[in-house]
């Protein structure tokens, strides 16, 4: 399923308009017949019979219109309040649906002055359902005036609220919200999902999501620009290995981690935890020689080996070499989970993946040894997926985190295009962003799973999957979606789970992956949730 930015729906539209010889109007009349329907299912569940349609002056204030006249046909009392412009100053083919509703008998109560307000808020309080239809996709920034104060009043009312498209006030490509935005209980949103719907803080304001057709063509929709999707259970279903019946370990694939060091064998301990649940047939641990022995005690599946060390549990000497010499015997290779940050490690990374031809998942520690050495990713001969955090990603690129998570789909894009990786840029959601331009916003996963170690059960399966045959890209996005799927299994929508929770219940979340019928997704599947 494709997403899209406010720029590229507004090009599609355009599209659909002058390539396709779908007119405007059309659009809109489809839109406003959508919403509408979506808006009598909120009053038959609310047993209401009125409805006040809040409209501004652009497209959106058009659907609004649309919708308070299909409502009105239904049989609903519909109230129309036009705030911040005037009914002169409307053009286009909101006009045109504005002329519509006052000829099937409808009244627009223009609100201006402060009386207008007061009549407003009288008319929020005693309707049944608000209807947004103030400002669109188009709108950033933050509010001000005549919709600042509406917007206000809306929350104010404590009545239930149905977005149009999206809710006035929240950015529809990176999800950033204006001071003041309307919280929606219902967005119903046109031809495809706006990218800012999926990100935080916008989500908190959706509410569920509704996405109607409104008439556009599959063909005009694959001819879309975009190369953003939402990552569903479909796409991962057809890219999963497949395990034939006569399998032994050798076909499963090896996979070989370098791991661990004192006082973090624990982050070793779930990224190959990671490995073994996710299918490999073979997996070695290299970790530093101090470390070896509780790491073999810990992990009874795993071949554990000790690498030479400077100081005790401190990578050094020709590490790098032993490494290099070990992944020559893997399919894929996964490097970085509590592995240290010491100097001399840092060297041996550094040196091990300019030199290693085995793709390689770089996490946690490896990637803190990139930071300064960012110039060494676009010219590995190995292929590579890169897991940062947000707090990681910031540090790669000498930013905060909080500018990292403003614009998710753009850095996890941008990034992957330049060093020429996967990136999986963590967070809620995860975004994968791969080399071929593409980008995936991942559908999986709960806030119980913000706990230590989740990401490196994390680094260990995506190893896994493409040890067992399969791309990188693929990999990633396999993981990805089966580790958020495992989260929302094994924590059962409680706090206090445990990294190694989710590792458990790998072979139960694939098995339900594979099975399970699209009712029963959108039961499991935290994104999807929103939608209808």
């Amino acid at each position: 399923m494709k997403i899209v930015t406010a720029q590229e729906m507004k090009i599609l539209d355009k599209t659909a308009m002058e390539q396709y010889a779908i007119p405007g109007l059309l659009l809109m009349e489809n839109a406003a017949k959508a919403a509408a329907d979506v808006a009598l299912d909120m009053l038959e569940e609310l047993s209401g019979i009125k409805a006040v349609v809040l409209c501004g002056k652009g497209n959106n204030g058009g659907d609004g219109f649309g919708t308070a006249r299909w409502l009105m046909n239904y049989g609903i009392r519909v109230e129309v309040l036009l705030v911040g412009t005037s009914p002169e100053e409307i053009g286009g083919d909101a006009a045109k649906e504005m002329a519509m509703f006052r000829k099937a008998g409808g009244e627009i109560h223009h609100i201006k002055s402060d009386a207008d307000f007061d009549y407003a808020e009288a008319s929020c309080l005693g309707t049944d359902l608000i209807i947004d239809a103030l400002l669109g996709t188009g709108f950033h920034g933050e509010l001000q005036g005549a919709e600042l104060k509406i917007c206000g009043m809306l929350q104010k009312s404590c009545k239930a609220i149905l977005s149009v498209d999206i809710p006035s006030g929240v950015n529809a490509t990176n999800g950033m919200v204006a001071e003041g935005a309307v919280k929606a209980d219902v967005t119903v949103t046109f031809g495809l999902i706006k990218s800012g719907l999926l990100l935080y803080p916008a989500r908190d304001y959706a509410g569920r999501i509704v996405l109607a057709d409104i008439g556009m063509s599959e063909k005009l929709i694959s001819e879309c620009g975009s190369r953003k999707y939402l990552l569903t259970a479909d796409i991962v279903r057809d890219l999963l290995p497949v395990r034939f019946d006569n399998a032994h370990k050798g076909d499963a694939g090896r996979v070989v981690i370098a791991a661990g060091s004192t006082g973090f064998t624990g982050a070793a301990a779930l990224c190959a935890a990671g490995a073994i649940k996710s299918g490999a047939g073979l997996v070695s641990l290299l970790t530093p020689a101090a470390c070896r022995e509780v790491l073999s005690i810990k992990l009874t599946e795993v071949m554990v080996h000790g690498l030479p060390e400077l100081m005790p549990g401190v990578v050094g000497g020709n590490a790098s070499e032993e490494m290099l010499r070990w992944s020559e015997k893997a399919d894929v290779m996964a490097i970085g989970p509590g592995l240290g940050i010491s100097e001399t490690t840092t060297d041996a990374v550094l040196d091990f993946l300019q030199k290693t031809e085995t793709p390689v998942v770089i996490d946690a520690d490896a990637l803190t040894a990139l930071k300064d050495n960012l110039g060494i990713l676009p010219k590995m001969s190995a292929y590579k997926v890169l897991t940062p955090h947000p707090g990681e990603m910031a540090r790669l690129l000498k930013k905060t985190a909080e500018e990292i998570d403003r614009d998710r789909l753009t850095v996890a894009a941008e990034y992957a295009a330049k060093w020429q990786a996967v990136v999986v840029l963590k967070g809620v959601p995860t975004v994968i962003g791969c080399p071929d331009g593409s980008v995936y916003v991942n559908t999986t996963g709960c806030s119980a799973m913000a706990t230590g170690g989740s990401g490196d059960v994390l680094t260990g399966m995506i190893a896994a999957f493409a040890a067992q045959g399969i791309s990188l890209q693929e990999a990633a996005l396999c993981g990805v979606y089966l580790h958020g799927l495992a989260g929302e299994i094994a924590a059962y929508g409680t706090v206090g789970l445990a990294a190694g929770e989710i590792a458990a219940v790998l072979p139960a979340a694939r098995k339900a992956l594979e099975s399970a019928t699209p009712e029963e997704e959108l039961i499991c599947n935290s994104a999807l949730k929103m939608l209808k």
